[in-house]
Formats: structure tokens, sequence, C-alpha cells
């Protein structure tokens, strides 16, 4: 399979965007991005038609004026379990919050909650699939790949679209 690559600046940092000829495989903070595909050999090009569009849409978003990605994804790797959790993540609606039991339960694995933690903080498709918007069962905020300031950043910019939607 080859992969593509383009890196694109951010409101929360700079983000990797991954993509085949057929899908988006990733968006992923730096750290993860080398832990992801330390082993692989990709090529840069910012023109690569999924990766343009993957830009352009993220550019939407941070500018407030998109609140759903219209992309081809396919979540690079992941387990079926992983899989299961990140399509549950893409149900959560903009600007919401949901806990990881309440993942658990709609993938039919209420005692999972641990794991859910887990598949929630290996989601290659960071932002485009939502898992900034799980929080803990107490109400916290609780670990995010991209860091708690990033999540922070995520959740606080969709509430506001959704306060000026008002």
């Amino acid at each position: 399979m080859k992969l593509t690559l383009n890196t694109i600046p951010s409101p929360v940092g700079l983000l990797y965007l991954v993509a085949d000829e057929q899908a988006l495989r990733a968006v992923l903070w730096e750290h993860e991005y080398q832990r992801v595909f330390a082993q692989q050999s990709l090529v840069v090009d910012a023109q690569h038609p999924i990766l343009m569009q993957a830009k352009t849409q993220l550019e939407e978003y941070f500018l407030g004026q998109r609140q759903h990605f219209e992309l081809k994804s396919d979540p690079y790797g992941g387990t079926v379990f992983q899989r299961q959790v990140w399509q549950a993540l893409q149900k959560i609606p903009f600007g919401e919050t949901c806990c990881y039991s309440d993942i658990a339960k709609q993938i039919g694995n209420p005692k999972a909650v641990r794991a859910v933690g887990t598949a929630n903080g290996r989601n290659p498709l960071s932002i485009i699939v939502p898992c900034h918007r799980v929080i803990g069962a107490n109400g916290k905020l609780v670990g995010y790949a991209g860091g708690l300031e990033q999540k922070i950043k995520l959740l606080n910019l969709e509430r506001r679209v959704l306060e000026a939607s008002l």
C-alpha cells in the first residue's frame, strides 16, 4: 500500500495527514505520527487529492464553517474492537460529549470501559473521528492523544460554533 503524507498547521498544532489512493487513513499529532508510521515509507505530496480535500475540510472546521466531515476515510490499522469504538465515536454529535461507558454500552460491551479508553487513545483519525468528545464519567476531561490543552480547544471551538448558530 502506497501511503502519502502532508502536514498542515492548525490552531491545535501541526497535523500529519496520511492517505492512500482510496481514503484518508490518518490525522495524527506529531508524536503519534512517529509512533504509527515509524516503520513506513511515505511519499510527501501536498497535491494528493484526498489530502487536499482533508486539508480544506479541516480548515473549514477550525474556522467554524464545518460540523461534519465528508471524506472517504478508513482508519489505519486497528483491531475489530478498536474499529467498533471508532465507528461509535462518529455518532457523537458536534459540540456534545459522552463518557467511555456510553461508548462501551453503544457497542454492546458495557464492561469494556477501559478497553474503550485505550481504543479511543489509538484513534488514527483525530478530529475527523471525534475522540476529543469523550470525557470521564465524572464529567471531567481525561486523556487525549493530542494533550488536554488541545482537547479543550476543540471542545471550546465546537461550543462557540453552536452558540453562534442559536
